[in-house]
């Protein structure tokens, strides 16, 4: 792979799943390069890097502390189970390198705020790895949400992430162990719920925040299912939230305002990767009888490249 002089050369701390994800992103991005790949033994290593395909100028190391230690590292990324977090990304701080953190990024927040601060005292970027942020189609959704004549203010909210574990996966995953993830569904599809909602609020956080009387755990108490709401006193705006690892697939954004209202399907992954879209309504009033409406949601769509590295 060719690497621009102002590319960030990134590691990665551990071979889980989502690395072999984030490992062929890097790959396509004009300005990262993979250089570096560590596990607690390097035979997993050479097994992530086979399966993967990846260049035989990446290095592997077998512990997390090899590749700190590598001054050609610039960030690393961390898809390590979120009880391990603060040691391995203080550490890294405390190396120079920026963090890019797998979600949840904390069982706490005295546990973030260490992290964060490591990063600071360091100045070293932290960054968690919630990556629908940045998609150009998020961008048009803020400026719909953003226009007071099409959308106006917002009254409601409500997202939704699920998907169906296999019994495998309810028994075995670590997102189910309470000592590896101790959240389960609230930390991982739950996360994505609650930062729609509050990238919907411009961040600002609501007043009361309600657990709702359906959350369902396993036989340790790790939570499988759950929702709940949000209330904001001085806007009057309400938003709930599900999140579930025993419910069909879903990635659900709906928003209503005083003047339109949008609605996002597949918020956090798109149905399809070179294309993406959401749907909005505008003035919407029921005609005559009440046999229709007087509009119907207007989709926006865009059309995506990317640029693979040579």
């Amino acid at each position: 792979m060719a690497e621009n002089e102002n590319s960030i050369r990134f590691g990665i701390m551990g071979c889980a799943e989502i690395a072999r994800k984030v490992s062929r992103a890097i790959h396509l991005a004009p300005n990262a390069t993979l250089v570096a790949i560590a596990s607690r033994s390097i035979h997993k290593a050479k097994q992530f890097a086979v399966q993967n395909k990846l260049s035989e100028n990446v290095k592997l190391y077998g512990s997390y502390d090899e590749l700190l230690d590598d001054p050609f590292v610039d960030a690393v990324y961390m898809p390590l189970p979120t009880s391990l977090h603060v040691k391995w990304a203080v550490r890294a701080a405390e190396k120079g390198k920026h963090v890019l953190l797998e979600k949840p990024t904390a069982l706490d927040v005295k546990m973030f705020d260490e992290m964060l601060k490591a990063c600071e005292s360091k100045g070293v970027q932290f960054m968690d790895a919630s990556m629908w942020y940045h998609h150009p189609r998020t961008a048009k959704m803020k400026e719909f949400l953003s226009n007071s004549d099409l959308f106006g203010r917002v009254k409601a909210i409500h997202s939704s992430s699920s998907y169906h574990g296999t019994p495998e996966f309810l028994e075995n995953d670590i997102r189910v162990k309470p000592d590896l993830d101790a959240l389960g569904a609230l930390g991982d599809t739950g996360w994505y719920c609650i930062g729609a909602i509050l990238w919907t609020m411009n961040q600002k956080l609501p007043t009361t925040v309600t657990a709702l009387p359906t959350t369902i755990r396993n036989s340790a108490g790790v939570i499988l299912s759950c929702s709940a709401s949000m209330y904001w006193d001085e806007e009057q705006i309400v938003a709930t939230f599900y999140c579930s690892f025993i419910s069909h697939e879903t990635m659900e954004l709906a928003v209503c305002g005083s003047n339109g209202t949008f609605h996002v399907e597949d918020f956090i992954i798109p149905y399809d990767e070179s294309s993406a879209d959401f749907s909005f309504t505008s003035g919407a009033k029921f005609v005559d009888l009440h046999v229709g409406w007087n509009v119907k949601p207007q989709a926006v769509q865009w059309l995506l490249s990317y640029h693979r590295k040579l």
